[in-house]
């Protein structure tokens, strides 16, 4: 499940919820997102290397990581992501 907003301000916001990466992420990217909301957790939903990926597809001018250390099953390190996602030269994106 996914949500894509269009606040009264003008800001876009892309909710990714628990998804998987998909194609069409580019195609959400066109809107010209200011805020994504990716998972990382890596079981349920996208992990860390798909969540890179999909940053790279939708190029939001900001990212937050969510949905990782709950419990072990999806423990992650989102600082590590975090540094991973703004060392791509390819993304514009303020991780």
């Amino acid at each position: 499940m996914w949500f894509f907003t269009d606040n009264e301000d003008g800001k876009k916001i892309y909710l990714a919820q628990d998804t998987g990466l998909f194609g069409d992420m580019k195609l959400i990217g066109e809107e010209g997102i200011d805020l994504a909301v990716l998972p990382i957790g890596d079981n349920f939903t996208m992990g860390p290397d798909d969540a890179l990926r999909a940053v790279k597809m939708i190029q939001p001018k900001v990212v937050i990581p969510i949905h990782y250390n709950t419990w072990g099953l999806i423990a992650q390190d989102p600082n590590a992501w975090q540094s991973e996602c703004k060392r791509r030269p390819a993304q514009r994106s303020l991780c």
